[in-house]
């Protein structure tokens, strides 16, 4: 399966003084990614708290390579790198559409949570079956190998 990707509009209160997207709001953009591929493989927010836990963003690299600007369509991608015990890597790229010029690149550490406890935990077995099928764990997207 190829990376999930969503596509989002530049909206023009979320730019800077110089008008280009502010920085803290690129990781709203990919957070938005990470959800929209986490419900499309069936787990929303409600089938976390069924199955007990969350994941919770632990660190995060981003490479700002150019900028958006205010009216942008941007094509945000995202994909597993890895998933082992509590942690999951999940990548992601930012370009702006149709041109594909790449904006950004970013990694990020995701923990699972006990919600009973506040705790990491190993990530439970449905998650990584879901989650590595559906990704098939590739270093970087297929277009981009």
């Amino acid at each position: 399966m190829q990376p999930f990707a969503i596509t989002l509009r530049v909206r023009r209160y979320e730019v800077d003084v110089l008008g280009h997207v502010n920085n803290a709001v690129y990781q709203h953009y990919l957070e938005q990614a990470a959800v929209e591929h986490s419900e499309q493989l069936g787990f929303s927010y409600e089938r976390y708290r069924q199955i007990g836990g969350i994941f919770v963003l632990r660190r995060i690299t981003i490479d700002y390579l150019r900028p958006a600007l205010a009216g942008d369509l941007l094509r945000v991608t995202t994909w597993i790198g890895q998933m082992r015990g509590p942690r999951a890597v999940r990548h992601y790229q930012i370009h702006r559409a149709p041109e594909q010029e790449l904006l950004l690149t970013a990694e990020a550490l995701w923990a699972w949570i006990d919600l009973a406890t506040g705790r990491p935990r190993p990530i439970p077995a449905e998650l990584l079956q879901a989650f590595l099928a559906a990704d098939g764990s590739p270093e970087l997207p297929p277009a981009e190998r």
